[in-house]
């Protein structure tokens, strides 16, 4: 299979087609950008000195699967957030999760599954690398929708066993993106006895974990253990892009069973980019740090509390659970995401943007994704705006 075969199917990237679709002028000066997910709050105030105090670490070759220190603070972070012990040995350093998430299913995913072509799992809605590295492995791509009557979590009920004994690999994102559900204890009780049943890895992206409105979600790798599963069932994916608005630093990490962070670190070793030293040595401060985490959920608290102050008389809204982003039904993505740029200078993301047509139905046609990372009122002039242009 070549390269143009195996990746027909896949749409145009979404930022592109973004652009081509709100590539015409808009009446207002004032721009509100409103679709990447991008958070614009204040990291923590020591990252610049201590980068500034390690700059010779520059003249290294990294650590390729993550210093000592930095690993241990992940799993520090692992043990105060949900009570695992997780030794640095099924751990693994990330240059940003999405690096992890694809080579994921470079490392995991058989050629055959039970005689047949692999099946890989994404929800629908989906964060585009999830269908991308199953075209790469050669596996193919299911798309399970994520809709409303489903609590906006993949429909487990629509996978028929013919399906599941085919999976190899199971990408599942809690808190999700876009639609800010979160998948509860039973939820991924039936995930991960459903991958024990059928034999199919479970590869968890949980990168929004540390933004929540009460209570914290719970993780992966958590109820797996709880379960008594296979080790090696389950591998969640963090980052410090969100929980700490450091999408720059580029670091994330994956843990998991020893096996699957052998393959994946193995991998890495001959294809990975390493986090550069200095960055490592700035990233173990912060995940060893939870104060300013702290801080940062408050801010989403109030933002949370005013996107529902201004939506909450619409029918269909949903506040979220969790992350930082707001599904608002529209009647069509793409003409309310053109209208509202043309009128008021809103930028926001079609929902069909972020899913695949299956069946004639893409569920997140009628959808627009808006992200709540500008500053507060910044944030909530563009809400209102959207508001007074699409509802009012």
């Amino acid at each position: 299979m070549n390269f143009p075969e195996r990746f027909s199917n896949l749409p145009v990237a979404t930022w592109p087609r973004l652009r081509a679709l709100l590539d015409v002028p808009s009446k207002s000066a004032d721009v509100i950008n409103m679709t990447i997910g991008e958070p614009r709050h204040a990291f923590p105030a020591f990252v610049g000195d201590i980068l500034a105090a390690n700059l010779d670490g520059f003249n290294n070759y990294p650590s390729n699967e993550g210093q000592a220190d930095l690993l241990t603070a992940m799993g520090g972070f692992l043990k105060r957030r949900y009570g695992l012990n997780v030794p640095n040995d099924q751990i693994i350093a990330l240059n940003g999760t999405r690096e992890g998430l694809y080579n994921a299913a470079m490392a995991l995913c058989p050629e055959m599954k039970n005689g047949k072509q692999p099946i890989i799992l994404t929800p629908n809605p989906f964060y585009p690398v999830y269908g991308v590295a199953a075209l790469s492995v050669g596996a193919k791509p299911v798309y399970v929708p994520a809709t409303a009557g489903t609590g906006h979590l993949p429909d487990l009920d629509g996978l028929s066993a013919d399906v599941l004994d085919q999976t190899a690999l199971a990408y599942f994102c809690s808190p999700a993106n876009p639609q800010g559900a979160v998948a509860d204890d039973a939820y991924w009780r039936r995930i991960i006895s459903l991958a024990e049943k059928h034999d199919f890895k479970i590869l968890a992206d949980e990168c929004y974990s540390e933004i929540y409105r009460t209570d914290p979600p719970p993780g992966a790798l958590q109820i797996a253990h709880d379960m008594g599963a296979d080790p090696d069932r389950v591998m969640i994916f963090q980052s410090l892009s969100k929980r700490s608005n450091l999408p720059g630093l580029r670091c994330g990490f994956a843990a998991g069973g020893a096996k699957s962070i052998a393959r994946l670190r193995q991998l890495r070793a001959f294809a990975g980019a390493p986090l550069p030293g200095p960055l490592q040595i700035v990233a173990t401060k912060v995940w060893n740090d939870e104060g300013h985490v702290v801080e940062n959920r408050a801010l989403y608290h109030r933002k949370y509390d005013i996107a529902d102050d201004i939506f909450g008389h619409i029918d269909g809204y949903q506040s979220p659970q969790a992350g930082f982003f707001l599904w608002l039904p529209v009647a069509d993505g793409e003409a309310a995401s053109l209208k509202l740029w043309q009128d008021t200078g809103v930028r926001t993301l079609p929902g069909a943007y972020l899913s695949q047509e299956v069946n004639g139905e893409n569920p997140g046609s009628k959808y627009i994704r808006v992200a709540l990372v500008a500053p507060t009122q910044e944030m909530q002039r563009g809400l209102t705006l959207i508001r007074d242009c699409l509802y009012d």
